[in-house]
């Protein structure tokens, strides 16, 4: 049986993914510091033998080093970070710390483990900064990052290729797109509309609501990251993305619409609001994703349609998913710096 570590599990993507890989048989321990992002919620029906929870920050390089040498994984896949963009510009400090200063720490913890292990690094698309119409970032694409947030995944993503080059550690580099689905925090996008309709406030949306996104059903994601470990190339990146583009007038009006279809009685806030700009705003992000399909054989199973429904449905479903978080946390803007 495979032993995986999840770091940041409490978290969207990787509450999504300890549950795809306990469904696949394997066992898995979660280390997630539980910052405000980390919801307990998340994984509150996993009830199995093959799941464990350590609560560590990735900073504390000893402390990880035991855990490593306890639970003598095959894998980890780092999914902790802090990963908004307009925190990271009201103070970019967590996010240096968190994202660099954490993954050195990791990085260590293997280097000092000096066994047989794989590191999967999980980034994202915006390290490739503004991406014009017409064109697609692929992995050999120049990282151009424009705000903190994505310049410490970038630096993130630096490090990691340096430990493998320098040190033999086995790792690889996932730069995914826009993940949507179950169990996000709600200072993201989609989550935050879905909020805002539920609760009949306005639906606000940067500028004129024409930057554009490319976005991946999480449970896609979370498959292309299982396909990584087994069939990653050490020291290699791997684009993830759907091909899919679209703006966020689009999005915002695709979950109206899918409440609508449920009969939801849409209160009379609810309205789209354009609001100021965030500081440094990328119009475009797009990714050439050809390589872990043409080398790795996946590819993505859930069409944007069929996922948001999917995702309108879990929120509805689980509406004590919002009440046990803080309105500080993600009702007020940030990023109008």
């Amino acid at each position: 049986m495979k032993r995986f570590i999840v770091t940041g599990g409490y978290g969207f993507i990787g509450s999504n993914l300890i549950k795809l890989l306990i469904k696949r048989g394997f066992k898995v321990l979660n280390i997630d510091n539980l910052s405000y992002a980390a919801q307990k919620y998340n994984l509150r029906n996993l009830k199995s033998k093959n799941y464990s929870f350590v609560k560590a920050d990735i900073n504390e390089k000893k402390k990880i080093l035991k855990i490593l040498l306890k639970f003598k994984p095959d894998g980890i896949f780092n999914l902790a970070a802090d990963t908004h963009v307009d925190r990271s510009i009201d103070s970019s400090y967590n996010f240096i710390k968190n994202n660099v200063l954490g993954v050195y720490n990791l990085l260590e913890a293997i280097k000092k483990y000096k066994k047989k292990i794989k590191l999967i690094h999980v980034s994202t698309d915006e390290v490739y900064g503004d991406i014009p119409i017409g064109k697609r970032s692929d992995e050999n694409y120049p990282y151009i990052p424009s705000s903190p947030y994505s310049a410490t995944k970038a630096s993130s993503d630096h490090l990691v290729y340096s430990y493998v080059r320098t040190h033999k550690i086995n790792a690889v580099i996932s730069n995914c797109s826009n993940n949507y689905g179950p169990r996000q925090f709600p200072e993201k996008l989609i989550p935050k509309m879905i909020y805002n309709i539920l609760n009949n406030k306005p639906l606000p949306i940067y500028a004129n609501g024409r930057n554009s996104r490319e976005w991946i059903f999480v449970d896609d994601h979370c498959e292309g990251l299982l396909k990584l470990f087994y069939k990653g190339k050490s020291g290699e990146k791997y684009n993830i993305g759907s091909g899919f583009n679209c703006n966020n007038i689009y999005i915002v009006k695709k979950i109206l619409n899918n409440f609508e279809k449920r009969k939801f009685k849409v209160g009379r806030n609810v309205r789209i609001k354009f609001v100021k700009d965030r500081p440094g705003h990328d119009f475009r992000y797009a990714l050439n994703s050809n390589k872990i399909k043409r080398k790795l054989k996946w590819k993505i199973k859930t069409k944007f349609d069929d996922g948001i429904s999917k995702t309108v449905e879990w929120y509805l479903k689980n509406s004590e998913f919002f009440s046990n978080i803080s309105k500080k946390l993600f009702v007020k803007r940030l990023g109008s710096k």
